[in-house]
């Protein structure tokens, strides 16, 4: 009785436990329910999906979408990087980009390789070169602006290639042996440039010669680094002069853009007031006043009236130096090259094709013409074929010191016909009958710098350097579409007695201490020589500031490429380094067999063809000046 009594009362309790178990998942409390049918729920009323719905949700859409997502991801990936490149610089320009110029002046503009010249026709022509470009423009609202920085492509390839170092762009104030330099003491508007992104034009000059400074960035369009001689009085005109290109003349805009200017004079010549860099500008020059720069005769400057040499060579290590890109063009203020080869050159180095993956090290020659007084200066390898056709154009220095800046190849460079891209056309060698180039180059900082201790008076001036570059076996990369042209006028050979006296000192110097320090600092090798220039020699091509620039260095136009140091000349040299005069000179030096003794043999005494009998092979025999 009593087992059925608790039968029946756990039965009872079972029951209970199911039936609240039961209410519970009935009104949905439950954690669990046992089948969707007892779950209650509010029946809502489908509506159709609509077709944007519709169209949204199908595979070719779900695609877009996706593509579209991923390409807004690379955009953001990109623009992170380039904030993380551009970081350093912040409150500079990172890429080289004209401002927007007030006075609404049309500047040209380099987009995509597009170029766009100052008189608004584009660079094609029906040539489809042109100018040194292709004949597109590039607008951005209404204005065109110019930059010599490539592609995005071309960019990233440089920076990866060249694995430069960027440079500093601060004024400072220091000494270079016995001058007094103020590096960036006017800074182009430019502001800090990347290493890679562009190539700097080095020049020098004095003031005299600014007159060729527009045409050059006309042409050239790209950064300028410009050291100035200007010692004493010439100090003053000189920024007078500076003040007068950046804020008188149409062309200003260019000026202030891209020419950073590099004051230096020697210790002894100091200018009486020197301002701060950031004061040198607060004072405007009078645009209605006569420019500083024209009809200046040379009897005028402090450099004459004190009798000083222009320290050429020192002008142009400044300026290069200065550079804070990794390529430049070392070169003179009266050389203007064919618009476009910035931006070309620099495709070319991207492009890195086998020939410039060569071990040696390597520089880029432009060939170098000159135009007559009635020709214009031509803009592409087109025109200045026709000028060499009919007579109106000649190889630079032809009339003067032809082996001086022959190009290997130069007939084959002249026949070939234009292209559209840039490329290396021949490498050559600073040998044979080329022992005595001296190119003018687009090269690097690892480049050897040029002698300051010769002057532009007495030639010769980068005859040292020259041999340095063959010594450290450079290759010569002579560019098929590149080239550069002297101010039109045609140099004629001239006499210059106080030139050839100079010219007579530097002979000695380069012989006695300048070749043997290089042989000790850079070796030799066979086939390098060095010429002491006695007769035609070197003639920097601006005059130094100290002379005529159209007048030709003296002596006889040739020069021997056996490899002859000192060779006899018309000129007589006194032993002490003192006064010369025309007449037989009275040393009279030759090497040993095949080369000037960068190969290695020792000099031999001449008189005539014929070693004097009975002396020691460093003899040197005097002779009488006939009278």
């Amino acid at each position: 009785m009593r087992r059925n009594w608790l039968l029946r009362c756990s039965i009872l309790i079972n029951v209970a436990v199911v039936l609240y178990v039961g209410s519970h998942m009935l009104i949905g409390s439950g954690n669990f329910a046992l089948d969707p049918a007892y779950i209650m729920s509010e029946e809502v009323p489908k509506q159709p999906p609509s077709e944007q719905y519709k169209q949204y949700l199908s595979p070719q859409r779900l695609l877009e979408v996706e593509q579209q997502l991923f390409e807004q991801q690379q955009q953001q990936q990109q623009q992170q990087q380039q904030q993380q490149q551009q970081s350093p610089q912040q409150g500079h320009s990172s890429s080289l980009v004209l401002k927007i110029q007030e006075n609404g002046s049309t500047v040209r503009k380099l987009v995509g390789g597009d170029v766009l010249y100052q008189d608004g026709q584009p660079a094609g022509g029906s040539g489809g070169v042109g100018g040194g470009g292709p004949g597109a423009t590039g607008v951005l609202n209404g204005t065109d602006i110019f930059s010599t920085t490539a592609s995005m492509d071309v960019d990233a390839k440089l920076r990866s290639l060249l694995n430069c170092h960027d440079r500093d762009y601060e004024p400072y104030i220091g000494q270079r042996g016995d001058f007094w330099v103020l590096k960036n003491y006017i800074r182009a508007e430019h502001g800090e440039l990347r290493c890679h992104e562009t190539i700097t034009y080095t020049t020098h000059a004095d003031y005299t010669f600014l007159d060729n400074l527009v045409p050059l960035l006309e042409r050239w369009n790209a950064p300028v680094s410009l050291a100035l001689h200007a010692p004493g009085t010439d100090f003053v005109p000189t920024i007078n002069s500076i003040k007068y290109l950046r804020d008188c003349i149409p062309e200003s805009h260019l000026v202030r853009q891209f020419v950073t200017f590099h004051i230096y004079f020697s210790s002894k010549h100091i200018p009486k007031l020197v301002p701060k860099h950031n004061q040198v500008l607060d004072t405007p020059y009078n645009c209605s006043l006569a420019i500083p720069f024209f009809n200046v005769s040379v009897a005028q400057l402090y450099k004459t009236q004190k009798k000083l040499l222009y320290p050429v060579n020192v002008g142009r290590n400044i300026a290069r130096d200065a550079a804070m890109t990794h390529f430049f063009l070392a070169s003179d203020i009266e050389l203007y090259p064919n618009p476009g080869l910035v931006h070309k050159f620099l495709e070319m180095i991207a492009r890195n094709e086998p020939v410039l993956q060569r071990k040696n090290p390597r520089v880029f020659p432009l060939p170098i013409f000159e135009v007559d007084n009635s020709s214009p200066v031509p803009r592409d390898k087109a025109e200045l074929q026709e000028l060499l056709r009919t007579g109106k154009a000649i190889p630079f220095h032809k009339r003067v010191c032809s082996s001086c800046h022959g190009v290997p190849k130069s007939k084959e460079w002249i026949a070939a016909n234009e292209t559209d891209d840039l490329g290396v056309f021949h490498i050559g060698k600073r040998i044979g009958y080329f022992v005595h180039w001296e190119p003018i180059y687009i090269g690097t900082h690892a480049d050897p710098h040029y002698d300051e201790r010769l002057s532009w008076e007495g030639k010769s001036d980068k005859m040292t350097q020259g041999y340095a570059l063959c010594v450290l076996d450079y290759d010569f990369h002579i560019l098929d579409n590149g080239f550069l042209v002297h101010k039109p006028g045609i140099k004629v050979l001239k006499k210059d007695p106080k030139r050839a006296m100079l010219a007579a000192k530097t002979n000695q110097l380069i012989k006695k201490i300048i070749y043997p320090e290089l042989q000790v600092m850079y070796g030799t090798r066979k086939g390098c020589a060095y010429k002491a220039n006695d007769a035609a020699g070197s003639d920097s091509t601006n005059g130094g500031g100290g002379g005529s620039s159209n007048g030709a260095s003296d002596g006889g136009g040739g020069s021997n490429s056996r490899g002859i140091i000192g060779r006899r000349s018309r000129t007589m040299i006194s032993s002490s380094f003192g006064s010369a005069a025309s007449g037989w000179s009275s040393l009279s030096v030759l090497t040993g067999p095949g080369v000037a003794g960068a190969a290695g043999g020792p000099y031999r005494a001449h008189v005539g063809n014929r070693r004097k009998k009975g002396k020691p092979k460093g003899y040197i025999r005097r002779r009488r000046r006939r009278r």
